[in-house]
């Protein structure tokens, strides 16, 4: 019984041991093509790059390309034949924009099965993470207790001039931000909007993108931002520290493809493998600090493995003007 219990038990995990070794007939394949090329909007993936290429001798090339020139980079390139990328990485909505263009192949990657089921649905884009937004705040400044303990805890006086976001009337992930906390934080359209005008009424600084927010708060000169957890890894030894809210952080999800023309498709296939591994999103949440979805990954923050964290939807464009239109009116007023 106890043999028969140990085959069993291999057997169940064999499928999982072998989804964790890329097949060697695509590494010789790889191989032959040289190198890979990586689009992607995502900061310090260096360690990541080189350490595809020694594992498997195949050179990775990185091009960093902010969020705001993606859509248009990638299209204008690949209508012109021209397109470089064999692997594209960026928020889901950039992604999306690139599918609805024929510009990203189907590949289901083995490790996808190593990611939560609705991370894996579309056969041309596997999410792997979700750029994840928090109150970040200046430790030195701001005692842990007295860090906010809800998103309300933005409205309250002692924090007026004391705040810095991006714009939300022309940034479009804190649009969408704001929007996300209507639909999954909030238990009305009352209380949301009270909050939205509270936040407008002590002034926050306000700055492009979310980028720019953790150095006013390096700096002192404004102790308390609507930010992200990953500058506590990026920007050490910086005092910083998010807030332990007791609601839900959301995010953008962040998805990865494979080139519908793409100039070394076995090499890109191999990369997309070792992206997805454990190996890889272990370097991507200990040295960038990025929210993973690999399983019992997580960033070296205290205590951000009990933090609950959502993806936000994509907004249309719709939206995206309605709300900033609004959210420019209500910032203004106060």
């Amino acid at each position: 019984m106890k043999t028969a219990a140990m085959v069993l038990t291999v057997l169940l995990l064999a499928p999982t041991a072998l989804a964790q070794q890329p097949d060697q007939a695509l590494v010789e394949k790889a191989k032959a093509e040289g190198k890979v090329s990586f689009y992607a909007n995502i900061t310090a993936v260096e360690p990541i790059m080189n350490a595809f290429t020694k594992k498997y001798g195949v050179k990775a090339e990185y091009t960093r390309i902010s969020s705001p020139k993606f859509v248009a980079t990638a299209i204008t390139e690949h209508a012109a034949g021209k397109l470089m990328a064999d692997v594209l990485q960026s928020p889901i909505p950039i992604l999306d924009m690139l599918k609805e263009k024929n510009i990203l192949a189907s590949y289901r990657s083995p490790m996808a099965a190593n990611y939560p089921e609705w991370a894996r649905t579309d056969d041309r884009i596997t999410i792997f993470g979700i750029e994840y937004v928090a109150l970040i705040y200046n430790k030195e400044l701001v005692k842990a207790g007295d860090a906010p303990t809800s998103y309300e805890g933005l409205t309250d006086p002692k924090w007026r001039g004391k705040i810095v976001m991006a714009n939300p009337a022309t940034h479009a992930t804190t649009i969408a931000w704001l929007v996300g906390l209507r639909e999954h934080v909030f238990k009305s359209d009352d209380t949301w909007m009270k909050f939205v005008k509270g936040l407008a009424a002590n002034k926050p600084m306000f700055v492009a993108s979310f980028g720019p927010t953790p150095a006013p708060i390096e700096s002192g000169e404004k102790p308390l931002g609507v930010s992200m957890p990953k500058y506590i890894i990026t920007k050490a030894p910086a005092p910083l520290d998010w807030a332990r809210v007791s609601q839900p952080m959301l995010g953008t999800p962040r998805g990865i493809s494979l080139a519908s023309s793409a100039p070394h498709p076995n090499a890109a296939k191999l990369f997309m493998d070792y992206w997805l591994s454990k190996e890889a999103q272990q370097m991507l949440a200990k040295d960038v600090g990025e929210y993973v979805l690999y399983s019992g990954v997580y960033p070296p923050i205290a205590d951000i493995e009990k933090a609950k964290v959502l993806p936000i939807r994509e907004l249309s464009d719709d939206e995206t003007k309605k709300w900033a239109a609004e959210f420019k009116k209500i910032f203004e007023a106060n």
